[in-house]
């Protein structure tokens, strides 16, 4: 039986594994606010459900409360919280965010977090780092309808505060690279026809990511999540990563279609209301519909986002193990 790793590994390069692997990933309110708690809940996480990769889910702030932003939790069931102040009111706002180093505190915080998870997770155990896109950390940092009006009446600051952002950004990637992670699970959120025209995306978005996932290319489990629906899904389907996240079951396209325009893996096929709401029966259901699509090739059992905080023990177990009672 393959490990972890060697399970990954077998995915990605098209083969075939003594299974699909598998993996879900969760917010841990109030626990993310010090590294040594979030390092406890995400170990504790994957003691609990075995994943084939943990993916670090920090809170979003994290790589903006050195800036000034403020949140506080709010009892989401997702588990993300809600922003109480933003850093960004006014177009030159854009220009005063500085370049940080990735000694200042909150993202000093969460590069301690890896070490902790890197020092206790086996070593068979691929370990994935949340980043926000330079567009995402926009939105928290001045809210999406201040973002989308400054990006439009005021694009020249907008681009100036998305340089500083990605530079901060791939400096906190290249130290996270230093501690031995296998990847960053790299969230786009503005690929989105109601948000940005293509144009506007390739401009203000996708100029920048390229840019982030450079600073990444040396890692092997780079994992690209698309945000949202009637996405550009081509679009962020070029980019250099190994597997792809969206919304399979909200939004086009669907998992056997997507393996027609990526080149890479795709991982989805569970919906995250059935996992909050429904059956073990449901979920074994979805499961085996997702490997009669994608055949078991370059696939894992996931859902398209963060799953909810009051998703039922029973059925975690039922995705974790859909895959081993399937036919």
């Amino acid at each position: 039986m393959l490990n972890h790793r060697q399970r990954m590994e077998v995915t990605l390069a098209g083969q075939t594994p003594d299974r699909p692997p598998v993996a879900l990933w969760r917010h841990f309110p109030l626990d993310d606010q010090s590294p040594e708690t979030l390092a406890a809940a995400t170990l504790q996480w994957q003691k609990n459900y075995d994943w084939d990769f943990v993916k670090v889910t920090p809170a979003s702030s994290f790589c903006l409360k050195d800036w000034g932003a403020e949140d506080a939790w709010a009892g989401s069931p997702d588990g993300t919280r809600l922003y109480t102040r933003h850093a960004i009111t006014e177009p030159k706002d854009w220009l005063r965010l500085t370049l940080l180093d990735v000694d200042s505190p909150h993202l000093a915080s969460q590069l301690k977090c890896l070490s902790l998870l890197q020092t206790e997770l086996p070593a068979e155990v691929p370990l994935v780092q949340t980043v926000y896109s330079p567009l995402a950390q926009a939105r928290h940092l001045a809210g999406e309808e201040t973002l989308l009006a400054h990006l439009r009446l005021y694009p020249d600051y907008v681009w100036r505060g998305l340089e500083t952002i990605m530079e901060t950004t791939r400096r906190f990637v290249r130290a996270a690279r230093t501690l031995g992670i296998d990847g960053i699970f790299y969230a786009v959120q503005h690929a989105q026809a109601h948000l940005l025209t293509r144009a506007e995306f390739r401009e203000f978005g996708e100029a920048f990511d390229l840019q982030i996932l450079e600073a990444a290319r040396a890692l092997w489990l780079n994992i690209l999540h698309l945000h949202g629906t009637n996405t550009y899904f081509d679009q962020v389907a070029a980019y250099p990563v190994a597997l792809l996240n969206w919304h399979d079951r909200e939004t086009a396209p669907s998992l056997a279609e997507a393996q027609t325009r990526f080149r890479g893996g795709v991982t989805g096929g569970l919906n995250r209301d059935t996992l909050a709401n429904g059956s073990p029966q449901e979920i074994y259901a979805q499961a085996a519909e997702a490997l009669q699509q994608t055949g078991g090739n370059r696939f894992v059992l996931g859902t398209g986002c963060v799953i909810s905080i009051q998703t039922p023990h029973s059925n975690l177990l039922a995705a974790r193990t859909a895959l081993e009672v399937q036919p």
